[in-house]
């Protein structure tokens, strides 16, 4: 059994959960509509270009999380998912997840998005196990700060490394698919890196490397 892991946004998603959210919120008119897409909107642009905070962005999508009860949240989650998350699942990366599986592979998501938002879609897509910014609970209710070590850049290393630690699984014959230059850490980690249509700077990096670069949208 190989370990499989995916990044999620943009590469097994055609589009992006977190900022989809924050789009989701603005259109429930559950935040200022304006001000948060400005904000959300630049955050995104930050991510693409490989130069976003992740504390000043969790501080920012996190804070809603904290204005409401956990009932009431996965509610509107229930409906995201449908109106958002559904029209971005992807036949071939629905493939692509039962090729691993039918090898015997064990499916593994490594997300920034954090988990609230994730869960959900991770256990639509089926895989064995997902690891995401986690956002902190305190007494049941989400605090709108972020618990222990976000899930990103390094922190993605850092987070699976810990993972590794508590399960049987090794490095030996991983794989990692992933469309973005901030996952590159964790690229240069695995035995098999693989970008998926990549963002032009994790194109280049994977050419040079003789990585493989595929597209599930084609």
């Amino acid at each position: 059994m190989s370990l499989a892991i995916f990044d999620l946004d943009n590469t097994l998603l055609n589009g992006d959960s977190d900022h989809a959210w924050g789009e989701f919120l603005c259109a429930q008119g559950l935040v200022d509509a304006t001000e948060y897409k400005q904000a959300n909107d630049r955050f995104y642009q930050q991510y693409k270009t490989g130069t976003m905070d992740i504390f000043e962005f969790l501080e920012f999508a996190l804070r809603p999380l904290a204005q409401h009860s956990t009932q009431q949240l996965q509610q509107w989650h229930d409906l995201f998912m449908q109106q958002c998350v559904e029209p971005m699942m992807l036949p071939k990366a629905l493939k692509l997840l039962a090729d691993h599986r039918a090898r015997g592979d064990f499916l593994l998501i490594i997300t920034a998005t954090n988990h609230f938002v994730t869960s959900p879609i991770a256990r639509k897509l089926g895989v064995d196990a997902l690891l995401a910014t986690d956002p902190e609970m305190e007494d049941g209710r989400y605090t709108g700060k972020v618990a222990g070590t976000p899930c990103f850049r390094e922190g993605k290393v850092e987070r699976l490394h810990h993972w590794l630690q508590h399960n049987k699984h090794t490095l030996q014959g991983s794989y990692f698919y992933s469309d973005s230059q901030n996952d590159l850490p964790l690229l240069e980690l695995v035995e098999n890196p693989v970008a998926v249509d990549a963002d032009e700077i994790l194109t280049r990096t994977a050419t040079e490397r003789g990585w493989p670069v595929i597209s599930l949208r084609d």
